[in-house]
């Protein structure tokens, strides 16, 4: 391997400050996702591994270290909701990251507003919406077959909420809302802006 390369086997450690692996798979879309608790209380808690895994029907899923609440309760009722974090909703996600015993949309100064497919409410001024029916909950595991404390919770997306002013001649902007997403390091965040837009046309 060139001297100019940092090389290691991630079961052997890392040789940095800081375990690089979230800041190069990076910037990732911000899985904040909405349940309910077994007791009809609501939940809600952001997720840095999140994305998009089908087209039709739309699946998209989440993974969370250890069985948590998100998980728990996707697989007991069914059903999520995915929203969108926003650049102005960042320091709110950020507080429903804590471990706490309460609803966290009171902690974090969030409305709730009720869903129309699925029982669960979800951010009120988040600008875009995912309901989803869930569909799997998978344990991972390692190469050699060994269980991981990691579940990745996939969802069908059955109705999408989509802010008006941010649909321009029929065309969602991505940029309009500033997105926020998870970087790397202990708290590197990164948001998009039209400034940063290109674009290319798939070869024929």
């Amino acid at each position: 391997m060139a001297n100019n390369y940092h090389f290691y086997e991630p079961k052997n450690g890392h040789p940095l400050k800081h375990d690089p692996f979230n800041s190069i798979i990076a910037p990732r879309p911000i899985g904040w996702i909405s349940t309910l608790n077994e007791d009809g209380s609501a939940n809600l808690a952001p997720y840095s591994f999140f994305n998009a895994f089908n087209y039709t029907p739309p699946i998209i899923g989440f993974s969370s270290l250890g069985f948590k609440d998100s998980v728990r309760n996707a697989q007991q009722n069914g059903e999520f909701c995915w929203n969108l974090v926003t650049r102005d909703l960042a320091e709110n996600m950020n507080q429903t990251s804590a471990t706490v015993d309460c609803d966290e949309f009171e902690l974090a100064g969030l409305e709730k507003r009720g869903s129309e497919k699925v029982k669960c409410p979800h951010v009120a001024n988040s600008p875009v919406i995912m309901e989803c029916k869930t569909s799997q909950v998978i344990r991972l595991k390692t190469a050699s077959g060994e269980e991981c404390n990691s579940y990745l919770v996939l969802g069908e997306v059955v109705a999408v909420h989509i802010e008006k002013s941010a649909v321009i001649d029929g065309i969602y902007q991505t940029a309009q809302n500033q997105p926020v997403m998870r970087g790397g390091g202990p708290a590197d965040y990164f948001s998009v802006s039209e400034q940063q837009k290109f674009t290319l046309a798939r070869p024929k």
